[in-house]
């Protein structure tokens, strides 16, 4: 996520009434999905990729790279396949080699496969800190956003099993958030040249640790599209929340949903459960592996899957823009 500043004025933003948004009365029932996501394979990505070894993930740099290669390498062994001609999808945002890293799962009805959903988080991180503390001076980024790019490559494996949906969907692991949303920047303006038919973009966003509210995540831009509410139908849970503090330091326009909203003015929206409260270790050499909660983190890609399988299979556009 990009750097927000903490000390900000506490401001109560919200003036226009928005409980309705998140609460909608279902209209169907909630999907069951047998599909189990494992906590060894949740543990396994992101104690990778959180490791010292890729010393940060830093845009353009070498930890960045193999990073990429371990996230190409799901995709590989999962039946993913490039979107593009290889899995690099290099930025043109930035004077260093980097690349996002891009698959695709096709869907299989004729007509909806046309349509796409994307599942994003980026795999970058802020690389070496300057001065460091108590002699560790690697950022590993376990929470932001190792925790995310490990939710997608989850969701990666369950959709190349399970092969149900309707829609395509283009899994998408950007780099260069933390340089500005460079690597998104990039992709949406290259897929709007294409006439991208983008439904929804559901991007996932620093969910290590659970927040200590009634609902599981909070997502960003929430009255501005009715997906907030829409989720909960798919779930048949209180799994989206509004977090004040979402709106008060404006989170919708400070990560990678932003550039795609920008240009395709449809719901692109950020998932997360970091609430300001439940982790104090934002861009600091602490957010490592072990800060993480790996149970939490399953169970948020479990409670998740029935809703991107309906987003990919619904018969129509359920989820709409409001303003």
């Amino acid at each position: 996520m990009k750097k927000v500043f903490l000390l900000l004025p506490f401001l109560f933003l919200c003036c226009k009434p928005i409980s309705s948004v998140g609460t909608e009365t279902p209209t169907n029932e909630p999907m069951s999905i047998a599909y189990k996501v494992k906590e060894n394979d949740v543990a396994k990505t992101l104690k990778y990729l959180a490791s010292d070894e890729l010393e940060g993930r830093e845009t353009g740099k070498a930890g960045m790279v193999k990073a990429a290669d371990y996230l190409e390498q799901i995709f590989k062994d999962n039946n993913v396949k490039p979107y593009f001609k290889s899995y690099r999808d290099t930025l043109s945002t930035f004077k260093e080699m980097a690349f996002n890293v891009v698959g695709v799962v096709e869907g299989n009805d004729p007509v909806l496969k046309n349509e796409y959903i994307i599942l994003s988080a980026h795999y970058d991180h802020i690389g070496f800190d300057k001065k460091g503390v108590n002699g560790d001076f690697i950022n590993n980024g376990a929470n932001d956003d190792a925790s995310g790019t490990t939710a997608v490559a989850e969701m990666a494996k369950y959709f190349s099993t399970a092969r149900n949906n309707k829609r395509s969907i283009l899994f998408v692991f950007f780099t260069g958030e933390e340089k500005g949303l460079l690597g998104s920047k990039h992709l949406a303006k290259k897929l709007k040249a294409q006439d991208f038919k983008l439904y929804a973009q559901f991007n996932i966003e620093m969910i290590g640790v659970p927040m200590k509210r009634d609902y599981l995540a909070y997502i960003t831009g929430f009255d501005k599209s009715n997906m907030a509410g829409k989720i909960n139908e798919y779930t048949g849970k209180n799994t989206i929340g509004f977090l004040p503090k979402e709106a008060e330091y404006k989170l919708f326009y400070r990560s990678d949903n932003y550039s795609f909203y920008e240009l395709f003015k449809v719901p692109c929206q950020s998932v997360s459960t970091f609430d300001f409260e439940n982790f104090e270790f934002y861009h600091h050499v602490s957010d490592d592996f072990s800060a993480m909660d790996i149970p939490h983190m399953t169970s948020f890609i479990q409670e998740l899957l029935p809703a991107v399988t309906k987003m990919a299979n619904t018969p129509t556009k359920e989820i709409i823009m409001l303003k």
